[in-house]
């Protein structure tokens, strides 16, 4: 007897991150995922209808368990600066054991030939600025960041300054601990942030 739909899910999910990570997102067949799992072709076929329905469920699975492991730094009653420094810290710590990731969102295919994975990873980018926002921004009411950001570009760019360093870790075949470069990014972001820098 077969595996139950959703665990057989999440194996495929994670052998074609697994995959991606290894070979790259344009030498990730279905055969090749297959072979991964130990199943036959037809069987992924069963759960997912096309290789793009894999990695837009991949790209959601990931994205859900992200946010259950950052929800906690928007909503808790610490300093705003000190639930950013935590929240950026937990999420390099989180990507850097997915490689799939960055190989899957820097792709040709999610850029260039993928509608709805490209609309899959705007949703979650969206969703994610806007938590940032209401970060910033209770910063800026309590006074830990400085009165004149706005809050929506300041968290425009902290977004942009993480995405480039798991760029620039996927671009060196992540030969560097990503989470080691929390530390700079979080002095860089405190003196541009901080009503008082330390």
């Amino acid at each position: 007897m077969g595996k139950p739909h959703a665990e057989r899910k999440i194996e495929i999910i994670e052998s074609a991150l697994s995959l991606a990570a290894e070979q790259g997102v344009k030498r990730v067949s279905t055969q090749a995922i297959a072979d991964r799992v130990g199943i036959a072709q037809s069987t992924i076929f069963r759960h997912f209808k096309t290789r793009d329905a894999i990695f837009a469920a991949s790209i959601e699975w990931l994205a859900e368990r992200l946010f259950q492991t950052i929800d906690q730094y928007f909503t808790s009653k610490e300093p705003a600066a000190q639930r950013l420094e935590k929240l950026i810290r937990k999420q390099l710590l989180f990507v850097s054991g997915h490689k799939g990731l960055p190989r899957l969102i820097f792709s040709d295919r999610l850029h260039l030939e993928s509608p709805v994975l490209k609309k899959a990873v705007q949703t979650i980018v969206n969703r994610y600025t806007a938590k940032l926002t209401s970060l910033v921004s209770a910063g800026i009411e309590s006074g830990d960041f400085k009165q004149d950001l706005d809050a929506d570009k300041t968290a425009r760019y902290i977004a942009a300054l993480l995405h480039g360093m798991v760029l620039r870790w996927s671009l060196f075949d992540f030969d560097f601990k990503l989470e080691d470069e929390a530390n700079s990014i979080i002095e860089f972001i405190n003196k541009t942030l901080l009503t008082h820098p330390k």
